[in-house]
Parts: C-alpha cells; sequence; structure tokens
C-alpha cells in the first residue's frame, strides 16, 4: 500500500474511533512529518485523499479540520434514531435526537438550530475572559445583579440608537440567553392557564417556554414571505381571551421572512388598542443580508407594550448565553423576576463581550458574518435547486441561516428525516415547528456551516434520498414559496 493511502487510513481510524472529533483541528501538515517521519508531500497527499472523501475540510490560513461527517462512510447513521416512533412523533423527542446524533455520532449538522461556532470571533471574546483578574475593580458581586452590567447595557443601548431608537441602559435587563427573557417576559405578563397566541409555523423553542410555564399555545397562519396573518391574528383575539403574542418579525426560524415595515405598524397599533402585550424574539436582527439592518417591532411601540428579546447567541457569541430584554413598561417587573429566579449572571461573560463591543471591531465581524451566511444561501440554494425532486419550493430568507423546504405533497419529511441520519445526515422535519397537520412535508435546512464538499454532498444525498422515496426520474424543476399575503 502506498504510504499516503497508508497514512490517510491512520487518519481515518483515529477519526472513526473517536480520537479526532468532528469539529476537531487535525495535525498540521509539518507537525504529521515530523512526528510520523513523513515526507511533507506524502502528508499533502493524504490530506488531498480525505479531503476528496469529505473525511476533512481545509480552512485557509488555520489547517485542516474534521468535517461533521464521521461516520457518513459507514452508512451506520445514529443509533439513537431508531427508537422514534415516526407515527407519534414528540417534538422534543426529535430535536434532542437530532442534537445528540451531530453531537455523539459527527452527522451532518443540516438539522441543527444553532450557528456555526467557527463563524464567531471566541478566541478573542474568551482573551478579555481570562484577563478580567488583572482589571481589578471592574466586577464583583454586586455587578452581578439585575439589570446586569453597566457597560455592556450601555453597547446594547447603542445598538439600538444606531437603529434610530431611543434606548437607555436603563431600560434594558441582561439575562441568561434569549429563552431566559421570553421566559420572564412571559411570567410578567401572562399567568398559568392563559393562552399566548404565537406564529405557525414558528420556532418550537417558543412553544416549549409557553407550556413550561403552563400556559397554553394558540396558533396563528402565518405567510411565508410576510408574518402573521393579521386577520387570522384580529379573529383569534376576537374569540379567545388572549394573554400575549410571541413571535419573530426578523428572519423568522424557520421561514427567514422580515415582516414589512407597515405591518409591524399595522401589528403594534392593533395589538396596543387590544392591550394585548408583544414579547419579540428578535435573536436574529444583526444577520441581515441586505445593505440596511430592518427595525423591529419595538421601534413603533409608543405605548411600552413590546418587550424586546435578543442575544448575542447568533451574532457573537454561540455558548456564552447572554441575552436580553428591553421590557417597556413592564420592565421593573422583569428585573424583579430576574432577580428572584436567578439572582444574578456572571459578570466575567458580560464585560468580555462588552469590551469586545468597545475595543475591537463589531461591526467588521458582522460584516464579514453577514457575507458569509448570505454566501452560503446562495451555495445551498444551487445545490437544492439541482438536488431536490419535481415540485420542490424553497424560501428566500432575507437575512439568518436556515432555509424552508417545501417538498411534493406525496413526500413525508419524518421518513425523509429518517431515511437522512440513516445515512449519517440531519434535517429537521416541519413538523416540530407546529402542532397541526399542514407541515408534513417541509423541512428546514441549515446553511450557517463551512461549505464544504462534504456538506454540499450531504445537500445533494438529501434531494437524492427524496427522489428515492418518491420513486420519480420526473425532470427536476422549482419554484418560490407563496407571494406576500396582502396583510
Amino acid at each position: 500500500m502506498k504510504l499516503y493511502v497508508s497514512f490517510a487510513a491512520r487518519i481515518r481510524a483515529m477519526i472513526d474511533e473517536g480520537v479526532l472529533r468532528p469539529g476537531e483541528k487535525v495535525f498540521s501538515v509539518r507537525q504529521a512529518s515530523q512526528q510520523y517521519g513523513l515526507s511533507i508531500s506524502t502528508v499533502l497527499r493524504s490530506y488531498l485523499l480525505l479531503e476528496q472523501e469529505g473525511v476533512i475540510s481545509s480552512h485557509p490560513q488555520s489547517g485542516y479540520y474534521v468535517t461533521p461527517r464521521k461516520r457518513l462512510q459507514q452508512k451506520q447513521g445514529s443509533p439513537l434514531a431508531k427508537d422514534l416512533n415516526l407515527s407519534e412523533v414528540d417534538a422534543s423527542k426529535l430535536v434532542l435526537t437530532t442534537l445528540k446524533s451531530i453531537r455523539e455520532f459527527g452527522t451532518v449538522p443540516l438539522g441543527s438550530p444553532f450557528p456555526d461556532p467557527q463563524l464567531f470571533p471566541l478566541k478573542r471574546i474568551h482573551q478579555y475572559e481570562k484577563a478580567l483578574t488583572d482589571d481589578g475593580g471592574e466586577w464583583g458581586v454586586l455587578s452581578d445583579l439585575p439589570p446586569g452590567n453597566e457597560m455592556l447595557r450601555q453597547q446594547i443601548a447603542r445598538r439600538y440608537l444606531a437603529l434610530g431608537m431611543h434606548a437607555s441602559p436603563d431600560d434594558i435587563v441582561i439575562t441568561h440567553g434569549a429563552t431566559e427573557a421570553i421566559t420572564l417576559c412571559l411570567q410578567a405578563v401572562a399567568k398559568p392557564g392563559d393562552a399566548i397566541a404565537m406564529e405557525s409555523p414558528g420556532y418550537y423553542a417558543l412553544a416549549h417556554t409557553v407550556e413550561r410555564l403552563g400556559m397554553k399555545v394558540v396558533e396563528v397562519r402565518t405567510d411565508p414571505t410576510s408574518g402573521i396573518a393579521l386577520d387570522a391574528l384580529r379573529a383569534v383575539c376576537a374569540n379567545v381571551r388572549i394573554a400575549a403574542v410571541i413571535l419573530t418579525t426578523n428572519f423568522q426560524n424557520p421561514l427567514g421572512f422580515v415582516m414589512p415595515p407597515t405591518k409591524k405598524q399595522a401589528l403594534v397599533a392593533f395589538l396596543a388598542e387590544q392591550q394585548i402585550p408583544l414579547i419579540e424574539d428578535d435573536v436574529y436582527s444583526e444577520l441581515y443580508f441586505s445593505e440596511q439592518a430592518p427595525l423591529p417591532a419595538k421601534a413603533y411601540d409608543y405605548s411600552g407594550m413590546v418587550l424586546h428579546c435578543a442575544s448575542f447567541s447568533k451574532s457573537l457569541a454561540p455558548g456564552y448565553r447572554v441575552g436580553w430584554t428591553s421590557a417597556g413598561r413592564y420592565r421593573g417587573e422583569v428585573e424583579r423576576l430576574m432577580f428572584l429566579s436567578s439572582l444574578s449572571l456572571a459578570s466575567a461573560p458580560q464585560i468580555a463581550i462588552a469590551k469586545f463591543m468597545q475595543r475591537d471591531s463589531y461591526e467588521q465581524h458582522l460584516k464579514q458574518l453577514r457575507h458569509t451566511l448570505r454566501s452560503n444561501y446562495i451555495l445551498i440554494r444551487n445545490v437544492l435547486e439541482q438536488s431536490f425532486p419535481v415540485g420542490t419550493e424553497f424560501s428566500e430568507p432575507q437575512g439568518g441561516y436556515v432555509i424552508w423546504v417545501k417538498l411534493p405533497p406525496a413526500l413525508d419529511a419524518l421518513q425523509l428525516y429518517r431515511a437522512a441520519i440513516d445515512n449519517g445526515i440531519t434535517v429537521a422535519p416541519g413538523t416540530i415547528f407546529s402542532r397541526t397537520k399542514e407541515h408534513t412535508h417541509y423541512i428546514r435546512l441549515n446553511f450557517s456551516h463551512l461549505w464544504t464538499l462534504a456538506i454540499e454532498q450531504a445537500v445533494r444525498e438529501v434531494g437524492a434520498l427524496a427522489c428515492a422515496l418518491l420513486r420519480s426520474e420526473k425532470p427536476k424543476q422549482v419554484g418560490r414559496l407563496n407571494e406576500p399575503s396582502a396583510d
């Protein structure tokens, strides 16, 4: 056996045995040459072979990394998926199965709800966090207390002001991510047993949050290009006592739309008239593809009825779980609830993020992040158009990192989910985004991960699996999702 083939097999075995895990860096060419007594050209040929197989991928000026496709060649899929009963799927169980499959078996993360961590300057933020011990007097128990670190609240307020929105650091309460912000806002405006209006389809984690608090989810039809249907929302509010509305107006997950400004204004005005609070989940707001950031619904709030929630998890520091809310007239109650439930949020992550925003080029990071996500969207869209079966339609996200795929009605998304995971790939079936049976032939795909040959092959393979499930050999054609409604 040739030396480069033998060394490639050795690296492949390390990956299969978990010595090198998905996302981890492989030995540099020079390290491998010295450690294994091989010429640099032999190591390069080995890495080229592994890259062609989709086992590793090269990152310019960084080196080689294990791709998320560790076990795809073995076609073993994820054993975790074997326990799923596709006829009675529990959304939370399916999501957990997907995430465990990605973490433990290296399946391709097209079904992940999270952005690729490699997109973010985590090393730089971590350096600020480590250096805090040298910055005497900047943090302590008192600075941990709600509403949170003052320097960070100042930086967030400046982001609001940059959008032309009046904001004061005193309006902001720092939380453990956007989920806690939404949870606190719900507790501030509603009680167990109350009905909460939500988008359908919409992000499943929001519905889980509502139900965990003992509240009831009332789903409202949502247009794939302009957001929640106002006529349907009005009808719901006329027939059910709605305690609050939760929705995402910018780059909604899974649809990716931006609600038009006039519709945001009409929504806020209607809810203010009805004295119904709006909890706005705006975690994707910085991920726009256009030249200008869209305003949140909060920008049209003149009565303090909009509780705006966001975090840095999608734009700067995933894993740090630093979020916030600007809760309008409910701000004092949210701060009190934050104190009672969590007492405080650790200062170090808050200060580290604030210092990065203050001293480094946050705008430059965001510009590069948006460029990468937009480029990835174009790439995945091209592959989807080439690979998926007749009658497939795609959303046209204006930001964020997910695309909503409408499959031919005869194709069951849960069957495609099982077929994909058996082949080492995850997708998110549409059934987890709604309580209704209207989205059984939809899937959501994540395009945030570094675009490699392995990722491209995975998307093509999902398309091939969809074609196989339909047993169709007809020419492929694609379309667009519905035009915007008149709301």
